[in-house]
């Protein structure tokens, strides 16, 4: 039997995309498992499909001063000898690997037995992770085009991201049901990401008052994230996270607000929902979110507000602007060259594997 170890972690953009390529594996004949931190995000949502499981002692490389930097060079250390123990005993006959730091350990052992690893890179360029690991891999797929310019020649390869079919086959009436909304009024879908978002969070609730007066609101708000004062709220109904029945929220939505991870926001371009991107400021993160989100712009895909300078005039404008244009964003979006990503990181998944072999 063909074998085949999925690594990434972190948050579920880390995770999702390799959950896509679960039912492929599948049907390629491969015997599936997946390497992850001890409890992170990943670790629940690969146990709930049944995918055999192995969590490795992890930590983060930081760019910035704190004092675990001292010690997570140890649990990264740690996590090398684990991933390196459990390679010897498994012998994957390849290595797909998301990103995040739970990656880097996994990458390395991997190639301390010449095992092929194919790394997915969603941002426009690598994050510290994907730049220690890429020397090791044998092909590096990527979202963006302008990405080429950041990877080894030979190894890039253009795929997008790999985005789950079921998020294309939702039910629209089942998502006005399970909101209690109408179909008389338009939708919009807040995503803050499997983290949350505390400054989009702050800014839809600040003008719910003005927003629910055209608009109906599903808020998936992330983890404890809730605000319990707007339950009962007409119009307006808020998540920490949806999982299966996500695909019938996008199913009546009209318009998306969301970060600009770029998972994310591939799977509302594959949707072609019209959308409001606040990515994450440079000054809370390296500022991939805000080269995502303009190139999204540049294509005519997205609306961007910098959430640093965003005022409530301003963001309520930019919605009602979306929404009574929305049909523009629509075409630009149907214009755009899909791909089938999933066959595409298949058929390189199969050729790396056959070269194990």
């Amino acid at each position: 039997m063909k074998k085949i170890l999925l690594t990434g972690g972190g948050t579920a953009g880390h995770v999702t995309p390799n959950i896509a390529l679960i039912p492929g594996l599948k049907q390629l004949g491969y015997q599936i498992k997946y390497m992850g931190s001890y409890d992170g995000i990943e670790k629940k949502l690969i146990e709930e499909l049944g995918i055999d499981y192995i969590g490795i002692s992890s930590g983060k490389l930081r760019r910035y001063f704190s004092m675990k930097n001292f010690t997570d060079p140890f649990r990264v250390l740690k996590g090398f000898h684990e991933a390196k123990k459990y390679m010897k005993e498994y012998r994957p006959d390849v290595v797909f690997s998301k990103g995040g730091f739970v990656s880097v350990p996994v990458v390395f052992a991997a190639d301390r037995y010449h095992i092929p690893v194919i790394i997915h890179e969603s941002d426009m360029t690598p994050g510290l992770a994907n730049k220690l690991a890429i020397p090791h891999a044998y092909k590096v797929c990527h979202n963006f085009p302008e990405t080429a310019d950041h990877l080894p020649a030979g190894k890039s390869v253009l795929t997008g991201s790999p985005i789950r079919k079921e998020l294309l086959s939702g039910d629209k009436n089942a998502g006005l049901k399970m909101c209690g909304f109408t179909a008389e009024k338009p939708v919009i879908m807040v995503i803050g990401g499997s983290l949350g978002a505390a400054s989009v969070n702050r800014m839809v609730r600040d003008s719910l008052p003005v927003l629910l007066k055209n608009y109906q609101i599903v808020h998936l708000c992330g983890k404890g994230k809730l605000d319990e004062t707007l339950t009962g709220t007409a119009g307006y109904i808020q998540f920490e996270y949806i999982k299966d029945e996500l695909k019938d929220l996008f199913a009546m939505t009209d318009l998306v607000i969301s970060r600009a991870g770029a998972n994310a926001i591939c799977e509302i371009l594959a949707l072609k929902i019209p959308n409001l991107l606040i990515p994450l400021s440079a000054r809370a993160s390296r500022g991939d979110q805000i080269l995502n989100a303009n190139s999204f712009k540049k294509q005519g895909f997205s609306e961007v507000l910098e959430e640093d300078d965003m005022t409530k005039e301003q963001f309520i404008e930019t919605v009602d602007r979306l929404y009574k244009n929305r049909q523009n964003y629509i075409d630009c979006m149907e214009k755009s060259p899909g791909k089938d990503s999933i066959q595409v990181i298949l058929n390189l998944i199969e050729e790396a594997s056959a070269k194990s072999r």
